[in-house]
């Protein structure tokens, strides 16, 4: 499966804010592009991985029962065991937390097979076992009840919502401890390099506004002597 992304911008990704990936988003015209409502269950690195898709539907009670789980091309079980390596499963729960998309042991299961993470705008049971799992999981809330009450597994790899914004399969989706960006495929490596310079030279801003240095003319940089004085911190620091 060919990545969308050289490993060279994967790896800047992963040192970019999902703040900045809006700003470089918003100048290509893209407005709506950060989840709302999924949040970091468990704080630590930045989740960087092309999506693999799930939909959900509302449950029907002649069809969700428990014995649906026996089958192994049930869309949410078949999901958990074909996410491919360095993926993030995004999950379609249509905002609805009122049951589980998913719980601990799917997403220990996801975790061992490599995927990058797990994303609902729903809720995930289990919740305190899957916060102690090395492994970026954003959801909406907790929520104990299993899946089957509210919601039904309906397809994977298709377009999906989720916390309102578009995803497609194989669109990079970049998660860090404030929520998570989706990025259109096809501009993945560009605004992963417009990102990565940008994200230089706030680092330098803010090196300069905490020594207290004024924005003006800095942020942006109107100023032509804070670009030379840019160019000289950046050589310092090889970057």
């Amino acid at each position: 499966m060919t990545s969308p992304l050289s490993v060279e911008n994967r790896r800047k990704l992963h040192a970019v804010s999902t703040a900045t990936l809006t700003t470089v988003l918003f100048k290509r015209g893209l407005r709506n592009v950060f989840l709302q409502g999924p949040r970091r269950l468990n704080p630590g690195r930045t989740m960087v991985g092309e999506a693999f898709t799930l939909r959900y539907i509302p449950a029907r009670e002649d069809i969700d029962r428990m014995e649906v789980f026996r089958d192994p091309e049930h869309p949410q079980r078949k999901g958990i065991e074909s996410c491919p390596a360095g993926h993030v499963m995004v999950i379609d729960a249509r905002g609805d937390a009122s049951a589980a998309s998913a719980g601990a042991i799917l997403i220990a299961r996801l975790m061992m097979r490599g995927a990058a993470g797990i994303v609902t705008d729903g809720g995930f049971r289990d919740s305190p076992e899957a916060a102690t799992l090395d492994f970026p999981v954003y959801h909406v809330r907790p929520s104990a009840p299993t899946n089957l009450i509210h919601h039904h597994a309906a397809d994977l790899q298709v377009p999906i919502a989720c916390g309102r914004v578009p995803v497609y399969p194989g669109d990079i989706v970049v998660g860090d401890d404030e929520g998570v960006v989706v990025i259109p495929a096809h501009l993945a490596d560009e605004v992963a390099e417009e990102a990565h310079e940008m994200t230089v030279y706030e680092d330098f801003v803010t090196e300069r506004v905490l020594a207290g240095h004024t924005i003006v003319g800095l942020y942006p940089p109107t100023d032509q002597s804070n670009l030379a004085a840019f160019a000289a911190w950046r050589a310092e620091r090889g970057r």
